[in-house]
């Protein structure tokens, strides 16, 4: 699929309802997470909640993916696969990502959590934690009519830039296009230049998903599973991950929550 989608109104109501459920087992699943659970127990869970809600989880057989949601704990950049004999201890950081199909509609959203609460990280993981969070909103305040997607990418990288710590920005990975396909155009880099890309038109709906590393931005993808992505260097990677429409005056997070 290569033209972009600007979704009608009843179309964006169909994505609020995914986007929605999908913030409700973010939101919940962020009760489980504690020392001694496994990612395989977190999985079951977000499947388990997601049918509870009439939805799907999309990334459960996508492309031959085997489970319902991606944990990325520690080193881990993304679409880490759950499994049991991934046990969390105090002081991990996992990021949670997890889409919902809903009524034919996909909502996607990451979050990190802290394995035994702020006490049990260290600071270079709670700070690296933050300033990612922080980089995906000045990524969205990006989000306006006439901007361009080179636009979101560079305000993410000026910020990140111009924290004056030495923290990587993750290029091979992005944000997408998302609506009644799982992925769609655009594509949306957390780095770039400004004035550059498609432009942004009310209607459009994207997910922004920044990846920060300590230190170096290069990953490795595993050759064993073909999905695990890791920092190259083996330090530690965050990410947080918001859908977001196009307004006529600006944007609205349709995965937004009061709990985010």
């Amino acid at each position: 699929m290569s033209k972009i989608s600007i979704k009608s109104k009843i179309e964006i109501e169909g994505m609020r309802g995914a986007c929605q459920a999908t913030a409700k087992i973010l939101d919940k699943v962020g009760g489980i997470i504690e020392p001694g659970i496994s990612t395989e127990a977190i999985d079951k869970f977000i499947y388990e909640m997601t049918l509870s809600l009439g939805g799907m989880p999309a990334t459960l057989n996508y492309k031959g993916y085997p489970k319902s949601c991606c944990t990325s704990v520690n080193e881990v950049v993304c679409h880490g696969i759950p499994s049991n004999n991934v046990i969390l201890k105090p002081g991990d950081i996992i990021n949670v990502d997890a889409t919902t199909i809903l009524n034919g509609f996909f909502g996607d959203s990451s979050r990190m959590y802290l394995v035994g609460g702020k006490e049990a990280c260290s600071k270079e993981a709670l700070r690296l934690v933050d300033l990612t969070k922080e980089a995906l909103f000045v990524g969205i305040k990006a989000v306006m009519p006439g901007n361009r997607t080179g636009d979101i990418g560079y305000s993410i990288q000026k910020f990140v830039e111009s924290s004056g710590e030495n923290y990587g920005i993750v290029r091979e990975y992005t944000g997408h296009g998302i609506g009644q396909n799982f992925h769609e155009p655009p594509q949306i880099t957390h780095f770039g230049k400004k004035g550059t890309g498609y432009e942004l038109l009310p209607g459009m709906t994207f997910t922004i998903e920044p990846m920060l590393n300590i230190g170096s931005a290069y990953t490795t993808l595993s050759p064993e599973d073909g999905w695990t992505v890791t920092t190259k260097d083996g330090t530690l990677s965050a990410q947080w991950e918001h859908t977001v429409l196009v307004t006529p005056n600006g944007y609205e997070i349709l995965t937004d929550s009061d709990n985010f």
